[in-house]
């Protein structure tokens, strides 16, 4: 069964030049980072009023198509579905796997995309799932649960590389659907949807310490793809653009 644990790990990605803020909204909550002086009041109710938009339309979508919530195949919506229907099961066909493995990275990238026209400097994060965007190089630490490398490991992203996805599945730590037992597998690519996805689809296929190597590779196979990281207890495996730090 996996352990869930309180939401310690966003201190993981907490930057010291940035000002971090909280909005929940039924099952969305985001952590979301930006330079302190364009944290405004007006700013957080645009914030929640884009969550509220974006949900609203998944949720008029799901109440009419209950196979996109449930399904664990891919999927394909018709041409007048809501982008982030489309972009999702997009994203998801692309591993094999169903729409909703995308959500959480869909939400932030949304909001990330938002706040991106109003700040230089944005972390968005969903969940374990985050976007990214920066003018200067940042340490994201890599959290993977009952691993050693927990709290000791960290990607570093340079800022020609935003705006980014950085996304993280794991079948040990909190409450997500995983098929497989990775501590974390971690990827990294421009979209956060399809980031949000593949993690998925990439911790699915870790069972052992055997897997990791095959599910990196897999995930690298990936039309825009650039980075992976798969962890199960003191083994890792690492491709593509992926830096590894100390914390």
């Amino acid at each position: 069964m996996k352990e869930y644990l309180e939401r310690s790990y966003r201190l993981l990605h907490r930057q010291q030049d940035l000002v971090f803020f909280q909005i929940a909204i039924k099952e969305t909550d985001l952590d979301i980072g930006i330079p302190r002086d364009k944290l405004t009041a007006g700013l957080v109710e645009g914030v929640k009023q884009e969550i509220i938009k974006v949900r609203s339309q998944l949720e008029q979508y799901i109440a009419a198509n209950r196979i996109f919530l449930h399904t664990l195949e891919p999927y394909l919506p018709g041409p007048d579905a809501p982008e982030i229907v489309r972009a999702m099961a997009n994203a998801a066909s692309t591993s094999g796997i169903g729409p909703m493995s995308a959500v959480a990275g869909a939400i932030a990238q949304h909001v990330g995309i938002y706040l991106s026209k109003r700040c230089r400097e944005v972390i968005v994060e969903n969940g374990g799932d985050i976007y990214l965007r920066s003018s200067k190089t940042r340490k994201i630490g890599v959290f993977a649960g009952p691993s050693p490398f927990t709290n000791r490991l960290a990607l570093e992203i340079e800022p020609h590389r935003t705006p980014l996805g950085i996304c993280t599945s794991s079948g040990t730590v909190g409450h997500s659907r995983s098929f497989g037992c990775a501590d974390a597998a971690v990827i990294l690519a421009p979209s956060a949807i399809l980031a949000d996805a593949v993690a998925t689809a990439t911790g699915n296929r870790v069972r052992n310490e055997d897997d990791l190597q095959a599910a990196v590779k897999f995930a690298m196979s990936i039309n825009s793809v650039t980075g992976a990281l798969a962890i199960k207890n003191d083994k890792l495996a690492a491709a593509g653009a992926v830096k590894l730090a100390p914390m």
